[in-house]
């Protein structure tokens, strides 16, 4: 039975929201590649909608605990720079509870969006409740 999608990733507030939900689990050939998550980036503001298919590995959920970890002690972050799936990144702005979210898929549509959401302290807990989730759901093997 296929699980319901979770939201690794939900950015939202003031009318823009930036969500990565996992929507199931992908096998590989063993013994070469390790299996992935199939993931939907969704954007949605008034001005711009839409959405990214994109594959998340182990070492990628692994990254994006250590990137909540900068986040949560006042960080910029770039999550997959360099890799072949959409670079998200998270600026925060020092003057108020908000950010600005970067979403850049360098190599399909070529195309870059940076989103602004409020970011409350409130949210670290559920975005670390919401990675602990993903793994218990969809379990990967280590790289």
């Amino acid at each position: 039975m296929a699980e319901d999608p979770i939201a690794l990733i939900r950015l939202e507030g003031d009318g823009n929201s930036v969500i990565l939900r996992i929507v199931g689990k992908e096998q590989r050939k063993p013994p070469n590649e390790a299996d992935t998550l199939v993931g939907e980036f969704v954007v949605d503001t008034p001005f711009v909608q839409g959405t990214l298919k994109t594959w998340i590995f182990p070492e990628d959920l692994r990254q994006w605990q250590r990137a909540l970890d900068s986040l949560d002690a006042g960080q910029d972050i770039a999550w997959c720079e360099g890799k072949r799936i959409p670079w998200l990144f998270i600026e925060l702005d020092e003057d108020d509870d908000r950010c600005q979210v970067t979403l850049n898929d360098h190599s399909m549509s070529l195309t870059t969006v940076t989103v602004t959401v409020p970011l409350a302290d409130t949210w670290f807990d559920d975005a670390y409740r919401r990675l602990d989730l993903v793994w218990k759901t969809w379990p990967l093997a280590a790289d």
